[in-house]
């Protein structure tokens, strides 16, 4: 063969002149999205007729629904060493899981105009600075499909009650008096600390983090002052971070399934429905890439504020723990979930906790509390001691690993200290 063309340079057009032996204009598929007419010959369909038992491997992109189906039904997914049969709904998932369809963007059945929360939709009119009418202003952001059909994103994000469509969008928060839930008898549910929330999601949102803050434990820790205050088990800034990453990335999907928010007295939960994308390694969250399942339902909260004031990603949450000298976040992943944990547990181990010297809770707090690293000098002035103490804390908080020292020399004026990260 001294030379090969290529019919059509787009995927799913290629794909479909492969399949039928076409060009583009003769069997209709022009463009990514175009399907492909099943009643179409192909030589797949001779393959058959002589008797082959043919399958689809990798992309199809050409057609969903009964007609474009295997002719068995059957369909396999690749576990390690297994091959894992799938069921529709499973197979769908799939595909709003890695991006191929958006569940968001769904046709809402029966929904119309009316069934949209007017303050939610005013709301949401002013942070597009729309000027128009109402429908025009959710085609601005995708909110309705081209027939004029509300999309399950409208109704989630402004309907008055979006639980009659999706019965599985709420969220639950629920205070435990013990650090396992235990069952039946031995379950540890404090009374009336138990509540369901429904509603748009800005609205659950706001709900849901007003519960959590009312709600949550607190413990006596340093501030900045070097003074034993009251604060919050975990810090807000981490687990409102959770709640909103869990309601705007959750899988909505999953019919059944719902948002968790567990409070025990050393720990805060939060489990969501929908796993992470692709091959994305949970025990390493500050490297998985950006990701928006839900990117109609994620622009529209960068819109409202919610993401933007709150939603600045993982690793903030990271930061914010650091900050107070909490371990990191742990992610859990289990065949249809992603659970939170934010632990309320020193990032020091026990011989180090005990091995501290009188008073340097102190210095760790401020260092804690500072994006950068700061000179002897420095710690001197944040906590009013004298530079003798000052130094000797430090000495030793380096000799047993908690603090690090950069400088060029032993006695270097510009040597600086940090917390290891």
């Amino acid at each position: 063969m001294e030379d090969c063309f290529c019919t059509n340079s787009l995927c799913t057009p290629s794909r479909a002149s492969i399949l039928t032996g076409t060009h583009s204009h003769v069997n209709g598929v022009t463009t990514l999205s175009t399907p492909m007419d099943p009643s179409l010959p192909t030589f797949v369909s001779r393959l058959q007729e002589e008797g082959y038992r043919t399958g689809i491997v990798g992309k199809w992109h050409l057609g969903e629904g009964p007609e474009h189906e295997p002719a068995s039904g059957e369909v396999f997914l690749r576990v390690g060493d297994e091959s894992k049969k799938l069921s529709y709904s499973q197979r769908r998932e799939l595909d709003y899981d890695r991006g191929s369809a958006q569940f968001e963007y769904e046709p809402a059945v029966d929904a119309t105009i009316e069934d949209l929360d007017n303050d939610e939709l005013t709301e949401y009119r002013e942070s597009i600075g729309a000027t128009s009418d109402d429908l025009i202003a959710l085609r601005a952001r995708s909110l309705v499909r081209r027939d004029g059909t509300l999309t399950l994103a409208s109704v989630l994000l402004l309907g008055q009650h979006p639980q009659d469509w999706l019965p599985q969008a709420h969220v639950r928060v629920t205070r435990f008096s013990a650090n396992t839930a235990g069952t039946g008898r031995r379950q540890t549910v404090e009374s009336g600390i138990d509540t369901r929330l429904e509603g748009p999601i800005a609205r659950i949102v706001d709900e849901a983090a007003a519960l959590i803050d009312s709600w949550m434990p607190h413990r006596r820790a340093l501030d900045t002052n070097g003074r034993f205050t009251d604060q919050s088990l975990v810090p807000k800034d981490a687990w409102l971070e959770g709640l909103v990453n869990a309601v705007v990335h959750r899988s909505y999907s999953m019919a059944g399934d719902h948002i968790r928010v567990n409070i025990f007295p050393s720990r805060v939960e939060i489990e969501s429905p929908g796993r992470f994308p692709g091959l994305a390694d949970p025990t390493r969250p500050l490297d998985i890439a950006r990701y928006a399942r839900n990117p109609r339902i994620a622009r529209v909260c960068s819109d409202l504020g919610i993401t933007q004031e709150r939603g600045e990603g993982i690793r903030r949450m990271f930061d914010e723990m650091r900050l107070v000298g909490l371990v990191d976040p742990e992610y859990h992943q289990t065949s249809g979930s992603v659970r939170l944990t934010l632990t309320a547990l020193s990032r020091l181990s026990p011989e180090q906790q005990a091995a501290l010297p009188r008073g340097a809770e102190e210095i760790l707090a401020v260092l804690r509390h500072r994006e950068h690293p700061l000179g002897t000098g420095e710690l001197v002035e944040a906590t009013g001691r004298s530079r003798p103490w000052v130094r000797a804390q430090l000495e030793e908080l380096r000799a047993s690993g908690v603090v690090r020292w950069e400088g060029k020399y032993p006695r270097d004026p510009r040597a600086t200290w940090s917390l290891p990260r």
